[in-house]
């Protein structure tokens, strides 16, 4: 039997060509060999979403083509709008997306995972983000606009108004950089539904649940609350010196792959600085002391920042309400869950791991039943 190892960490469990995580070098390098901070100055997260699709970046004319077709499936057909206006405006966020998504991609046929299913469902993303924000606010939602991109329509679903260039640019450098991350946790769940044969939606659906949890896509949120309670750069060195003194974790730090600083945070980093100036010099203070504690208190461990420090930053600067950090983040990754599940299509194989037993021995008796 092979060893067991606890969260699978270290099994290599699919080969691909959508994104390598380097961990030991600190490189995040998307399909064609693209490294991430060559990507981020010079493409938008269309541009992004195509190569993570096809493998390669587009020319003008398959970029309008991506661009027309993203734009006929803006809208919520009659399932997703009856469902979203069904739920309680008071649902989490997430819970909104997963069954709204449900909804929308319902069909009466198992269909093949598809391209065109796959452009859809990564476009009408930014709308059921929008729409069940606003109703949260006890406002109508607004249409989505053909004419904005990916990033500019979630500020416009949002807020109802003309998106801010600037606002647009740091929300569009996020979903570029979180598009997609190798075989995180949401990935491999939406690849372990794709593996029975299900259909397109019901990957996404999988990789949504998974993406909740505080774990994986709830971090961000968890970073941005850590920040607030500190409340300045100068309570920073006492708040943390108190939190570590309670045994409790610092959001932000330490990532399952990456040995070294994450490079999607080097990024935000420095975008945070026009971003959210003010918010900016807390989390330099906070990173500067949470690293020293750390490195003091395990010198041994690679403790580095990770994306969901710095990310919380560059969203509150671009305006996205905090509670919908997890969902801003759904809305770029869905681009590489479902690229992950088209090119798993070419070999499927049922995902069907061993578990160890660590039951007693066969063998026992049900007296109990048998005096019944």
């Amino acid at each position: 039997m092979a060893e067991y190892s606890p969260g699978l960490e270290g099994v290599v469990a699919a080969e691909t060509s959508v994104s390598e995580v380097d961990g030991a070098n600190g490189r995040l390098i998307y399909r064609g060999g693209y490294l991430i901070e060559d990507l981020v100055p010079v493409t938008t997260f269309e541009e992004v979403a195509y190569l993570l699709w096809h493998g390669e970046l587009p020319n003008e004319k398959e970029l309008d083509a991506q661009r027309g077709q993203m734009a006929k499936a803006l809208r919520l057909n009659k399932a997703g709008w009856g469902t979203l206006n069904a739920m309680d405006p008071a649902t989490d966020p997430m819970d909104v997306l997963r069954t709204v998504v449900s909804a929308q991609g319902a069909g009466k046929t198992l269909n093949k995972p598809s391209l065109d299913e796959a452009i859809a469902l990564t476009a009408v993303f930014p709308t059921i983000v929008g729409a069940s924000y606003r109703l949260r606010q006890g406002k109508q939602p607004v249409e989505p606009r053909e004419d904005l991109s990916h990033a500019a329509n979630i500020l416009w679903c949002l807020e109802g108004k003309e998106p801010d260039p600037e606002k647009v640019h740091w929300v569009d450098s996020y979903l570029v950089l979180l598009a997609d991350h190798g075989l995180n946790a949401s990935t491999f769940a939406a690849r372990v539904v794709a593996s029975t044969g299900s259909d397109l939606t019901s990957c996404v659906v999988g990789a949504i649940a998974t993406l909740k949890g505080p774990a994986h896509g709830g971090a961000t949120l968890a970073a941005r609350n850590m920040l607030d309670k500190i409340g300045s750069a100068d309570n920073a060195e006492r708040w943390l010196n108190e939190a570590h003194s309670r045994h409790e974790r610092f959001s932000g730090f330490g990532h399952r792959v990456y040995r070294t600083y994450d490079p999607r945070a080097k990024i935000l980093r420095e975008m945070a600085k026009t971003a959210a100036p003010e918010l900016h010099r807390t989390a330099a203070r906070t990173e500067e002391v949470a690293l020293q504690i750390l490195h003091d208190a395990h010198p041994d461990r690679p403790n580095a920042t990770n994306v969901d420090f710095w990310a919380s930053v560059v969203l509150t600067g671009a305006g996205i309400p905090k509670e919908l950090f997890t969902t801003v983040f759904a809305t770029s990754r869905v681009a590489g869950w479902t690229a992950h599940v088209l090119e798993s299509m070419t070999d499927l194989r049922l995902i069907r791991p061993a578990s160890k037993w660590v039951g007693p021995a066969p063998g026992k008796k049900p007296a109990q039943l048998a005096k019944r």
